[in-house]
């Protein structure tokens, strides 16, 4: 079936991820923590599912990159190697009477003006230009509402006013004239190892899996016995503590990354980021992204972190806009000749062949798990008409899909019940992962409940099954549907979940049986 073209409501997926236990405020009963969120159970399968495809595309489909999996606390000197001591942190605007604090890059403004009478009217802020213009309307007069929706302006960055903000509203109450000029706050949270608060114990939470990889560049090149270019690849949590979070699980202060530093011999660099660049764009598209929907976007030179030779960044078109997905930057030789500079270890590379020793250059590809999750999750929410219902559908990619089957008797009848049980177990007896089985309410509600799951496949035991010992298969996407024997339902359905629907057998498909569409 064709999928509708829609704009996607931010509010729907918030909704559908609450209900259908994929993602939760954090502790929630006792009001929720400010951008902290935990994965329920069919989250939880979805970014395990993620980070499974990740490092099977990653690390075991090549022959160039290994793994590690490092330790989120480190030796204080890493972050003053790095530079995050030094320079990870924001200019922060903070409201006087909120205490909310925002970055000026983030917030937009809009003059509100009576034109016919060439009067400013005053201002309004926000985060997008949908909530701008919302607290727009307020300052207008009646007359001037439809006018406005038709020639409302465009907002400008906060950053344009800076230096002249005793009219500005703060973006989160409204208040106006309460905005203090930008004041620089370092990101990295701190904490204290042994039983004194003191600086001699002084520690940070990641602020990224990155370090890990750089400090342990020479024991992995040890053991591995790799030679360039090769590299090392990483999942894990970052934390960061960000003033400005928002747009759900998009920015938030803790956080999964998947990361790679891809060590090659300088020179080549810029090869092999043009490379990576396309490797990663394809691998979002291989798992069901719409190509409308990603692009690539080189960073301009004042753009540049303070490592980066060059940097392109994967984005993705969020209910909100255009945002970072994934970053592919060439780090050079920064970050080991700094960690070998204040470690006094010797972190160059030996090539055998030439005769040379170096510091590699890095290109670094580095996703967010938690972005990822929701990109697929927003580029697979769908609803389309089914006579005079709305059926609302994730079309996930089955190697995303946190239930990849579900079995479903007709009914609760109780001559249905243990021939559904024996098709449940034979499946889950063959290896089939994440199958679940549902016999409450009616056929109808069940398809529904795994529609917006995201399961691409229904098998369906009917009265027929007692005769026939067949089952029906029913496709997520298309609504059709095919028939086979019990005995041949787990290789098919190992095929249908590797292939997707066009592998079913032609001469195996239906028109009729249980109510597909119910």
């Amino acid at each position: 079936m064709t999928r509708s073209l829609d704009p996607v409501d931010m509010d729907k997926i918030v909704s559908l991820c609450k209900r259908r236990g994929f993602i939760f405020q954090s502790s929630e009963i006792y009001g929720g923590l400010g951008s902290v969120w935990d994965y329920g159970p069919l989250g939880a399968e979805l970014k395990r599912n993620l980070k499974d495809a990740w490092w099977r595309a990653n690390v075991y489909a090549r022959d160039d990159v290994v793994g590690l999996d490092a330790a989120i606390l480190m030796h204080p000197q890493t972050w003053v190697a790095s530079g995050h001591v030094e320079t990870f942190a924001d200019p922060l605007v903070e409201c006087q009477n909120c205490n909310q604090r925002f970055r000026p890059d983030q917030v937009l403004v809009s003059e509100v003006t009576d034109i016919q009478n060439n009067r400013l009217l005053g201002y309004a802020s926000g985060f997008n230009r949908e909530e701008v213009l919302s607290k727009s309307r307020p300052l207008l007069p009646k007359r001037m509402l439809v006018m406005f929706q038709a020639t409302a302006p465009e907002p400008k960055p906060f950053q344009d006013y800076l230096g002249n903000t005793s009219k500005l509203p703060c973006p989160f109450c409204d208040t106006v004239g309460q905005l203090t000029d930008p004041r620089m706050f370092n990101l990295m949270l701190k904490t204290f190892l042994g039983p004194v608060e003191d600086t001699a114990s002084l520690t940070y939470l990641r602020p990224e899996t990155a370090q890990g990889i750089f400090v342990n560049f020479q024991n992995v090149l040890t053991t591995s016995r790799k030679k360039l270019p090769f590299g090392i690849a990483q999942t894990g949590k970052a934390f960061r503590n960000e003033i400005t979070p928002g747009n759900f699980t998009f920015r938030t202060r803790e956080f999964e990354q998947m990361e790679i530093e891809f060590f090659v011999r300088p020179g080549a660099d810029d090869d092999w980021l043009t490379r990576w660049v396309n490797d990663r764009f394809h691998w979002y598209l291989s798992l069901g992204i719409r190509q409308e929907n990603l692009r690539t976007r080189r960073h301009a030179k004042d753009e540049l972190a303070h490592y980066a030779k060059d940097c392109y960044d994967i984005e993705y078109h969020f209910p909100w806009g255009w945002a970072e997905l994934e970053g592919i930057a060439n780090r050079t030789d920064f970050d080991l000749r700094r960690h070998a500079q204040f470690s006094g270890k010797d972190l160059s590379y030996y090539d055998d062949e030439a005769k040379e020793r170096f510091y590699p250059y890095v290109i670094e590809p580095s996703g967010g798990v938690d972005r990822a999750a929701l990109a697929f999750l927003v580029d697979a929410y769908d609803e389309e008409q089914i006579r005079s219902e709305t059926r609302t559908l994730l079309r996930l990619h089955p190697d995303l899909a946190p239930v990849k089957a579900a079995v479903l008797p007709l009914s609760r009848n109780e001559r249905l019940l243990p021939k559904a049980k024996e098709v449940y177990a034979l499946l889950r007896e063959q290896g089939a992962r994440n199958i679940d089985y549902d016999d409450a309410q009616s056929i109808g509600r069940r398809y529904r409940r795994q529609d917006e799951l995201g399961t691409p496949f229904c098998v369906t035991i009917d009265f027929q099954s007692l005769d026939d010992n067949a089952v029906t298969i029913r496709d997520r996407d298309s609504l059709e549907q095919l028939r086979l024997p019990i005995p041949q339902l787990p290789v098919l359905l190992a095929e249908l979940l590797n292939h997707g629907w066009s592998a079913a057998p032609a001469h195996l498909k239906v028109t009729t049986g249980p109510p597909k569409d119910a």
